[in-house]
């Protein structure tokens, strides 16, 4: 799996999972449950993992939509 976006926003990450989600892009949340550590501030930020398969495709469609993801290999 890839780190396709990381970023403190959940609209962000709301939007983004919708978006893999309507072109059939499986993807997986991580560090969801960091609120319980940092007490629900924000502070930390989320991350979407897509299939090594899929980041190509993941990245094209999160850019036509206007979300920056980071493009390292």
């Amino acid at each position: 799996m890839k780190e396709l976006v990381r970023t403190n926003d959940p609209t962000v990450i709301a939007y983004a999972s919708a978006l893999l989600q309507g072109e059939e892009i499986d993807c997986f949340h991580m560090d969801v449950h960091m609120s319980v550590l940092e007490g629900s501030l924000g502070v930390l930020p989320r991350r979407i993992m897509v299939a090594d398969r899929d980041l190509f495709r993941a990245r094209a469609v999160l850019r036509d939509n206007g979300i920056p993801c980071g493009d390292e290999g």
